[in-house]
């Protein structure tokens, strides 16, 4: 048994017969035979035709094609971007808090410094955070313990605080 194969039309083909039958000089059915078509496929071309002309000459089609326009731009922009970004990630993979602070570019205008810390996995307060350093207290009570715990390191923590 032979498989039948379905025939395909090229689109100058299918210009030809709808136009040929938006004419109407011809009856469908004369022209499915001269092209060797289905009726119900010319009268599928002809009304396809006349249902698209109005759209050839309007403007629509030249909104769509600014709309498709912009929006290329800003995919093509947003592509940059995430290039840029994963660029600049790659420079930070395992780095230590300290190591990622130095990274943060606050002039780079490319990526913003709340997203460069987003990138590196820092918050932003960490980022900004500075420390003020030990106070003069407690590096005074710090000396005293140590100078306790060297004299006597057998003894306990507890000991030495209640001591």
């Amino acid at each position: 048994m032979l498989s039948r194969m379905r025939k395909t039309y090229d689109a100058a083909f299918k210009a030809t017969v709808a136009l040929e039958a938006a004419k109407g000089e011809k009856t469908i059915a004369q022209m499915a035979s001269k092209y060797g078509v289905h009726p119900n496929q010319v009268r599928k071309w002809k009304e396809q035709l006349l249902r698209m002309l109005p759209d050839l000459f309007s403007d629509r089609r030249k909104k769509e094609a600014v709309e498709q326009e912009e929006l290329e731009a800003e995919l093509f922009r947003q592509i940059g971007q995430l290039r840029v970004e994963n660029e600049w990630q790659k420079k930070i993979s395992a780095a230590s808090i300290e190591e990622k602070r130095r990274l943060v570019e606050e002039g780079n205008e490319e990526v913003s410094v709340v997203r460069q810390c987003d990138l590196l996995g820092l918050s932003r307060s960490t980022y900004y955070y500075r420390s003020s350093g030990e106070g003069e207290k407690n590096l005074q009570l710090m000396r005293l313990l140590d100078e306790a715990y060297t004299k006597a390191p057998f003894c306990e923590v507890r000991r030495l605080t209640v001591g």
